[in-house]
């Protein structure tokens, strides 16, 4: 895979949840949803660096199936952070539009992938 530009925006975006997480530990005393959006947050990088060895085919997209799910997750999680008052509507309308983005880009590698079978 390389660099590639899916690569280093869920790298990035993991960075952010990963700063977001402290400031909610922190700052909020809240750690039940910071783990929560941790977890998924940086799940999705994770996963597409694991696609770069998958065995198949079949388990390159089901790696990149499975970060979308993280993905849609971590919004969740930013949703919830927000109607609650954890995050201030600047930072979440950010991190939305970071998540939604990664979201987006997967839905399309995943349609390539499956178009090239």
């Amino acid at each position: 895979m390389g660099k590639s530009v899916l690569k280093e925006k869920s790298y990035s975006f993991a960075i952010r949840v990963v700063k977001l997480s402290q400031f909610l530990q922190s700052d909020k005393h809240e750690f039940v949803l910071s783990k929560q959006v941790l977890k998924s947050g940086t799940s999705i990088g994770a996963l597409i660096r694991e696609a770069e060895f998958a065995q198949s085919n079949a388990d390159y997209i089901n790696k990149f199936s499975i970060s979308l799910k993280e993905a849609n997750e971590s919004l969740y999680w930013l949703e919830i952070l927000h109607d609650t008052s954890f995050i201030e509507p600047k930072l979440f309308e950010s991190l939305q539009i970071d998540c939604k983005e990664l979201i987006s880009m997967l839905v399309s590698t995943i349609k390539t992938l499956k178009s090239k079978k």
